[in-house]
Protein backbone atom coordinates (compact mmCIF):
# COMPACT_ATOMS: atom_id res chain seq x y z
CA UNK A 1 0.00 0.00 0.00
CA UNK A 2 1.66 3.46 -1.24
CA UNK A 3 1.39 6.80 0.56
CA UNK A 4 0.65 9.97 -1.04
CA UNK A 5 2.35 13.16 -0.79
CA UNK A 6 3.00 14.27 2.77
CA UNK A 7 1.15 17.37 3.21
CA UNK A 8 3.43 20.69 3.09
CA UNK A 9 3.77 22.10 6.08
CA UNK A 10 4.61 26.21 6.11
CA UNK A 11 8.07 27.27 7.82
CA UNK A 12 8.08 27.47 11.74
CA UNK A 13 8.09 31.42 11.76
CA UNK A 14 4.23 30.47 10.16
CA UNK A 15 3.62 28.08 11.74
CA UNK A 16 3.75 30.16 15.03
CA UNK A 17 2.24 32.96 13.48
CA UNK A 18 -1.05 31.03 12.26
CA UNK A 19 -1.41 29.82 15.84
CA UNK A 20 -1.20 33.25 17.44
CA UNK A 21 -3.93 34.97 14.86
CA UNK A 22 -6.18 32.44 15.82
CA UNK A 23 -6.06 33.11 19.54
CA UNK A 24 -4.32 29.38 19.96
CA UNK A 25 -2.07 28.89 22.87
CA UNK A 26 0.68 25.85 22.46
CA UNK A 27 -1.22 23.81 25.18
CA UNK A 28 -4.50 24.22 22.75
CA UNK A 29 -2.78 23.60 20.04
CA UNK A 30 -0.89 20.59 21.56
CA UNK A 31 -4.11 19.00 22.55
CA UNK A 32 -5.88 19.33 19.36
CA UNK A 33 -2.90 17.42 17.44
CA UNK A 34 -2.74 14.80 20.67
CA UNK A 35 0.99 15.57 21.67
CA UNK A 36 2.84 17.29 24.46
CA UNK A 37 3.01 21.16 24.77
CA UNK A 38 7.33 20.78 24.33
CA UNK A 39 6.74 19.16 21.42
CA UNK A 40 5.00 21.69 19.56
CA UNK A 41 7.39 24.04 21.31
CA UNK A 42 9.72 22.28 19.46
CA UNK A 43 8.21 22.40 16.26
CA UNK A 44 7.92 26.17 15.74
CA UNK A 45 11.39 26.82 16.70
CA UNK A 46 12.25 24.84 14.01
CA UNK A 47 14.70 22.45 16.24
CA UNK A 48 12.41 19.25 14.94
CA UNK A 49 10.17 18.18 12.57
CA UNK A 50 6.73 16.63 12.91
CA UNK A 51 6.70 12.88 11.34
CA UNK A 52 3.81 10.16 10.40
CA UNK A 53 0.55 11.32 11.88
CA UNK A 54 1.34 13.74 13.65
CA UNK A 55 2.44 15.57 10.78
CA UNK A 56 -0.64 15.01 8.86
CA UNK A 57 -2.43 15.94 11.29
CA UNK A 58 -0.42 18.97 12.18
CA UNK A 59 -0.31 20.32 8.55
CA UNK A 60 -4.42 19.76 8.57
CA UNK A 61 -4.72 21.55 11.09
CA UNK A 62 -2.55 24.55 10.14
CA UNK A 63 -4.06 24.77 6.57
CA UNK A 64 -7.85 25.29 8.32
CA UNK A 65 -5.88 28.39 10.55
CA UNK A 66 -4.61 29.59 7.41
CA UNK A 67 -8.06 29.19 5.42
CA UNK A 68 -10.00 30.61 8.36
CA UNK A 69 -7.20 33.92 8.08
CA UNK A 70 -8.12 33.87 4.68
CA UNK A 71 -11.47 33.83 4.66
CA UNK A 72 -11.77 36.33 7.52
CA UNK A 73 -9.38 38.80 4.95
CA UNK A 74 -11.45 38.30 2.67
CA UNK A 75 -14.71 38.87 4.17
CA UNK A 76 -13.21 42.28 5.60
CA UNK A 77 -12.41 43.38 2.33
CA UNK A 78 -15.18 42.94 1.10
CA UNK A 79 -17.31 44.93 3.87
CA UNK A 80 -18.97 48.01 2.28
CA UNK A 81 -17.36 50.93 3.18
CA UNK A 82 -19.15 53.52 5.36
CA UNK A 83 -20.81 56.21 4.14
CA UNK A 84 -19.54 59.44 4.54
CA UNK A 85 -21.50 62.55 5.36
CA UNK A 86 -21.75 65.20 1.85
CA UNK A 87 -19.84 68.13 2.41
CA UNK A 88 -22.46 71.64 2.52
CA UNK A 89 -20.42 73.92 0.05
CA UNK A 90 -19.93 77.56 0.95
CA UNK A 91 -21.17 79.77 -1.09
CA UNK A 92 -18.97 82.15 -2.41
CA UNK A 93 -17.39 85.01 -0.33
CA UNK A 94 -16.17 88.60 -1.99
CA UNK A 95 -12.10 88.02 -1.75
CA UNK A 96 -9.97 90.81 -0.33
CA UNK A 97 -7.98 92.81 -2.22
CA UNK A 98 -4.73 91.33 -0.48
CA UNK A 99 -4.54 87.60 0.46
CA UNK A 100 -2.85 86.22 3.52
CA UNK A 101 -0.96 83.14 3.03
CA UNK A 102 -2.30 80.67 6.13
CA UNK A 103 0.16 79.86 8.79
CA UNK A 104 1.45 76.08 8.25
CA UNK A 105 -0.29 74.07 10.90
CA UNK A 106 1.80 71.66 12.85
CA UNK A 107 1.71 68.21 11.95
CA UNK A 108 0.77 65.88 14.07
CA UNK A 109 3.81 63.31 15.24
CA UNK A 110 3.30 59.67 14.89
CA UNK A 111 3.21 58.67 18.49
CA UNK A 112 5.58 54.83 18.51
CA UNK A 113 3.95 51.99 19.51
CA UNK A 114 5.16 50.85 23.01
CA UNK A 115 7.99 48.18 22.24
CA UNK A 116 7.84 44.96 24.38
CA UNK A 117 9.36 45.65 28.28
CA UNK A 118 12.54 43.43 28.46
CA UNK A 119 13.07 41.32 31.26
CA UNK A 120 15.74 41.65 33.90
CA UNK A 121 17.85 38.02 33.91
CA UNK A 122 15.95 37.68 37.64
CA UNK A 123 12.53 38.60 35.83
CA UNK A 124 13.66 36.19 32.96
CA UNK A 125 14.54 33.32 35.43
CA UNK A 126 12.18 33.59 37.59
CA UNK A 127 9.64 33.08 34.52
CA UNK A 128 11.70 30.19 33.76
CA UNK A 129 11.61 28.05 36.34
CA UNK A 130 7.72 29.33 37.16
CA UNK A 131 6.80 27.85 34.01
CA UNK A 132 9.34 24.30 34.03
CA UNK A 133 10.00 23.66 37.60
CA UNK A 134 6.53 21.81 38.33
CA UNK A 135 6.01 19.57 35.52
CA UNK A 136 10.19 19.15 35.84
CA UNK A 137 9.55 17.72 39.77
CA UNK A 138 7.43 15.20 38.43
CA UNK A 139 8.74 13.79 36.09
CA UNK A 140 11.49 13.97 38.06
CA UNK A 141 9.90 11.58 40.65
CA UNK A 142 8.98 9.25 37.95
CA UNK A 143 12.66 8.68 37.37
CA UNK A 144 13.47 8.11 41.34
CA UNK A 145 10.36 7.43 43.36
CA UNK A 146 11.52 9.57 45.63
CA UNK A 147 9.79 13.42 46.09
CA UNK A 148 12.52 15.12 48.11
CA UNK A 149 14.81 13.70 45.90
CA UNK A 150 13.10 14.84 42.85
CA UNK A 151 12.81 18.35 44.37
CA UNK A 152 16.09 18.88 45.63
CA UNK A 153 17.14 17.85 41.60
CA UNK A 154 15.22 20.29 39.79
CA UNK A 155 16.53 23.14 42.54
CA UNK A 156 19.80 22.08 41.96
CA UNK A 157 19.74 22.30 37.77
CA UNK A 158 17.98 25.44 38.41
CA UNK A 159 20.28 26.54 40.23
CA UNK A 160 23.60 25.44 37.95
CA UNK A 161 21.51 27.13 35.05
CA UNK A 162 21.49 30.60 37.05
CA UNK A 163 25.33 30.09 37.31
CA UNK A 164 25.09 29.64 33.60
CA UNK A 165 22.56 31.69 32.71
CA UNK A 166 23.26 34.05 29.66
CA UNK A 167 24.55 30.56 28.10
CA UNK A 168 21.12 28.85 29.39
CA UNK A 169 19.37 32.11 28.50
CA UNK A 170 20.25 31.80 24.96
CA UNK A 171 19.63 28.15 24.58
CA UNK A 172 16.91 26.80 22.12
CA UNK A 173 15.22 25.19 24.76
CA UNK A 174 16.43 26.02 27.93
CA UNK A 175 13.74 23.91 29.91
CA UNK A 176 15.22 21.29 27.81
CA UNK A 177 18.42 22.09 29.23
CA UNK A 178 17.50 22.19 32.91
CA UNK A 179 15.60 18.85 32.12
CA UNK A 180 18.56 16.98 31.11
CA UNK A 181 20.85 18.33 34.41
CA UNK A 182 17.93 17.56 37.03
CA UNK A 183 17.99 14.24 35.60
CA UNK A 184 21.57 13.18 35.13
CA UNK A 185 21.64 14.69 39.45
CA UNK A 186 18.91 12.16 40.36
CA UNK A 187 20.49 9.81 38.66
CA UNK A 188 23.52 9.81 39.42
CA UNK A 189 25.14 6.63 41.48
CA UNK A 190 26.61 8.40 44.32
CA UNK A 191 22.85 9.17 45.41
CA UNK A 192 23.42 5.32 46.90
CA UNK A 193 25.39 6.72 49.54
CA UNK A 194 23.45 9.53 51.23
CA UNK A 195 22.07 8.86 54.56
CA UNK A 196 18.19 9.89 53.11
CA UNK A 197 18.46 6.78 50.41
CA UNK A 198 18.54 3.95 52.90
CA UNK A 199 14.85 5.66 54.30
CA UNK A 200 12.36 4.60 51.95
CA UNK A 201 9.80 6.97 51.47
CA UNK A 202 5.98 5.97 52.01
CA UNK A 203 5.00 4.85 48.60
CA UNK A 204 1.46 5.91 46.66
CA UNK A 205 -1.95 5.26 48.36
CA UNK A 206 -3.25 3.71 45.07
CA UNK A 207 -2.42 0.41 44.57
CA UNK A 208 -2.39 0.64 40.73
CA UNK A 209 0.44 3.78 41.26
CA UNK A 210 2.10 2.00 43.33
CA UNK A 211 2.30 -1.27 41.06
CA UNK A 212 3.28 1.36 38.32
CA UNK A 213 5.88 2.67 40.25
CA UNK A 214 7.74 0.11 41.52
CA UNK A 215 7.66 -1.47 37.96
CA UNK A 216 9.54 1.61 36.57
CA UNK A 217 12.17 1.21 39.21
CA UNK A 218 12.66 -2.13 38.22
CA UNK A 219 14.04 -1.03 34.92
CA UNK A 220 17.60 0.28 34.33
CA UNK A 221 18.24 3.69 35.03
CA UNK A 222 19.06 4.52 31.07
CA UNK A 223 15.83 2.89 29.66
CA UNK A 224 13.37 4.38 32.64
CA UNK A 225 14.94 7.86 31.09
CA UNK A 226 14.20 7.20 27.76
CA UNK A 227 10.42 5.80 28.56
CA UNK A 228 9.68 8.77 30.54
CA UNK A 229 11.13 10.97 28.12
CA UNK A 230 9.17 9.30 25.12
CA UNK A 231 5.97 8.29 26.97
CA UNK A 232 5.98 10.79 29.70
CA UNK A 233 7.24 14.20 28.60
CA UNK A 234 6.36 13.15 24.64
CA UNK A 235 9.63 13.85 23.32
CA UNK A 236 10.48 12.59 19.50
CA UNK A 237 12.95 9.70 19.25
CA UNK A 238 15.87 11.87 17.78
CA UNK A 239 15.60 14.21 20.66
CA UNK A 240 15.13 11.38 23.08
CA UNK A 241 18.30 10.08 21.59
CA UNK A 242 20.05 13.06 21.75
CA UNK A 243 19.00 14.31 25.32
CA UNK A 244 20.38 10.51 26.47
CA UNK A 245 23.51 10.88 24.32
CA UNK A 246 23.10 8.42 22.58
CA UNK A 247 21.88 6.89 18.70
CA UNK A 248 18.90 6.80 17.80
CA UNK A 249 18.81 2.93 17.25
CA UNK A 250 19.99 2.63 20.58
CA UNK A 251 17.29 4.55 22.16
CA UNK A 252 14.22 3.19 19.78
CA UNK A 253 15.78 -0.08 21.43
CA UNK A 254 16.16 1.45 24.98
CA UNK A 255 12.40 2.18 24.45
CA UNK A 256 11.24 -1.20 23.07
CA UNK A 257 12.68 -3.06 25.74
CA UNK A 258 11.37 -0.72 28.72
CA UNK A 259 7.96 -1.04 26.83
CA UNK A 260 8.09 -4.91 26.70
CA UNK A 261 9.12 -5.15 30.60
CA UNK A 262 6.26 -2.80 31.91
CA UNK A 263 4.00 -4.59 29.29
CA UNK A 264 4.96 -8.01 30.84
CA UNK A 265 4.06 -6.72 34.32
CA UNK A 266 1.11 -4.40 33.50
CA UNK A 267 -0.57 -5.87 30.03
CA UNK A 268 -3.37 -3.16 30.04
CA UNK A 269 -0.43 -0.93 29.26
CA UNK A 270 0.75 -2.12 25.95
CA UNK A 271 -0.95 0.25 24.57
CA UNK A 272 1.59 3.76 23.81
CA UNK A 273 -1.41 6.22 24.58
CA UNK A 274 -2.56 4.43 28.04
CA UNK A 275 1.13 4.56 28.69
CA UNK A 276 1.48 8.00 28.37
CA UNK A 277 -2.29 8.83 30.31
CA UNK A 278 -0.80 6.23 33.13
CA UNK A 279 2.50 8.13 33.33
CA UNK A 280 0.69 11.56 33.51
CA UNK A 281 -2.05 10.56 36.05
CA UNK A 282 0.79 8.89 38.31
CA UNK A 283 3.24 11.93 38.22
CA UNK A 284 -0.58 14.20 38.84
CA UNK A 285 -1.68 12.43 41.48
CA UNK A 286 1.44 13.02 43.91
CA UNK A 287 1.53 16.53 45.65
CA UNK A 288 4.78 17.37 45.07
CA UNK A 289 5.55 20.90 45.13
CA UNK A 290 8.70 23.40 43.95
CA UNK A 291 10.08 26.03 45.86
CA UNK A 292 9.96 29.69 44.90
CA UNK A 293 12.38 31.10 42.65
CA UNK A 294 13.91 33.71 44.95
CA UNK A 295 14.61 31.04 47.38
CA UNK A 296 16.11 29.17 44.73
CA UNK A 297 18.35 32.07 43.23
CA UNK A 298 19.45 32.90 46.97
CA UNK A 299 20.52 29.55 47.44
CA UNK A 300 22.39 29.33 44.11
CA UNK A 301 24.32 32.15 45.13
CA UNK A 302 24.75 31.13 48.70
CA UNK A 303 26.27 27.79 47.37
CA UNK A 304 28.40 29.18 44.79
CA UNK A 305 30.22 32.13 47.28
CA UNK A 306 30.69 28.64 49.89
CA UNK A 307 32.27 27.11 46.67
CA UNK A 308 34.56 30.19 45.67
CA UNK A 309 35.49 31.26 49.61
CA UNK A 310 36.26 27.30 49.91
CA UNK A 311 38.56 27.07 46.90
CA UNK A 312 40.27 30.87 48.14
CA UNK A 313 40.90 29.17 51.58
CA UNK A 314 42.53 26.31 49.78
CA UNK A 315 44.40 27.87 47.44
CA UNK A 316 45.69 30.33 50.74
CA UNK A 317 47.16 27.34 52.45
CA UNK A 318 48.30 25.83 49.72
CA UNK A 319 50.49 28.60 49.16
CA UNK A 320 51.33 28.99 52.96
CA UNK A 321 52.48 24.80 52.86
CA UNK A 322 54.39 25.74 49.54
CA UNK A 323 56.27 28.91 51.07
CA UNK A 324 57.16 27.57 54.73
CA UNK A 325 58.71 24.09 52.94
CA UNK A 326 60.28 26.16 50.68
CA UNK A 327 61.71 28.21 53.99
CA UNK A 328 62.92 25.17 56.16
CA UNK A 329 63.99 23.09 53.25
CA UNK A 330 68.28 22.42 53.08
CA UNK A 331 69.74 23.88 50.34
CA UNK A 332 72.12 21.30 50.52
CA UNK A 333 72.15 17.14 50.68
CA UNK A 334 73.31 15.80 54.01
CA UNK A 335 73.79 11.99 54.65
CA UNK A 336 72.21 10.22 57.02
CA UNK A 337 74.42 9.20 59.78
CA UNK A 338 73.37 5.74 60.53
CA UNK A 339 73.18 4.66 64.17
CA UNK A 340 76.15 2.49 65.51
CA UNK A 341 76.08 -1.02 66.23
CA UNK A 342 78.15 -3.45 68.63
CA UNK A 343 80.31 -5.43 66.68
CA UNK A 344 81.39 -8.44 68.48
CA UNK A 345 84.66 -11.00 67.78
CA UNK A 346 87.32 -8.62 67.28
CA UNK A 347 90.10 -8.49 69.62
CA UNK A 348 90.42 -5.73 71.90
CA UNK A 349 93.39 -2.85 70.82
CA UNK A 350 96.24 -3.08 72.38
CA UNK A 351 99.23 -1.17 72.50
CA UNK A 352 102.33 -2.46 70.15
CA UNK A 353 105.09 -4.50 71.60
CA UNK A 354 107.54 -7.29 71.32
CA UNK A 355 106.10 -9.79 68.84
CA UNK A 356 106.04 -13.27 70.46
CA UNK A 357 107.59 -16.59 68.70
CA UNK A 358 104.50 -17.22 66.90
CA UNK A 359 104.53 -13.97 65.29
CA UNK A 360 108.20 -14.20 64.46
CA UNK A 361 107.68 -17.31 63.06
CA UNK A 362 105.04 -16.27 61.02
CA UNK A 363 106.88 -12.91 59.71
CA UNK A 364 109.32 -15.37 58.89
CA UNK A 365 107.66 -17.61 56.75
CA UNK A 366 105.75 -15.06 54.67
CA UNK A 367 109.28 -13.15 54.18
CA UNK A 368 111.06 -16.42 52.83
CA UNK A 369 108.06 -17.16 50.07
CA UNK A 370 107.40 -15.53 46.92
CA UNK A 371 104.86 -13.35 46.90
CA UNK A 372 104.79 -12.98 43.17
CA UNK A 373 105.20 -15.00 40.46
CA UNK A 374 103.64 -17.66 38.34
CA UNK A 375 104.62 -20.27 41.05
CA UNK A 376 101.57 -18.84 43.38
CA UNK A 377 99.55 -20.16 40.20
CA UNK A 378 100.78 -23.99 40.62
CA UNK A 379 99.34 -26.48 43.24
CA UNK A 380 102.10 -28.04 45.80
CA UNK A 381 101.29 -31.08 47.26
CA UNK A 382 101.38 -30.53 50.94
Amino acid sequence: MTRGPATPLPPPKERRRLRESAALTQPQLATQVGVAPGTVRAWESGRTTPRGRKREAYAKLLKTLAEEEAAQAQAQAQAPEQEQEPKLEAEPQPQPELELEPEPQPQPQPVAAPGPTALTPAQAFDALYAFGAPALVRQTFLLTGRREQARESVERAFQAAWERWPEVARDRDPVGWVRATAYEYALSPWQRFRPRHRHPEPPPADPGDRTLLNTLLRLPARHRRTLVLYDGVGLDLPETAAETEASTPAAANRLLHAREAVAARLPALADPQVLHRRLAELASNERLRAAEPPAVRRGGERRARLRTRAAIAFTVALIGTTALTVRTAPTHYEPPVSPGQAVRGVPHRVAPGALSDEELELRQKLRDQVQDGPERLLPRPE
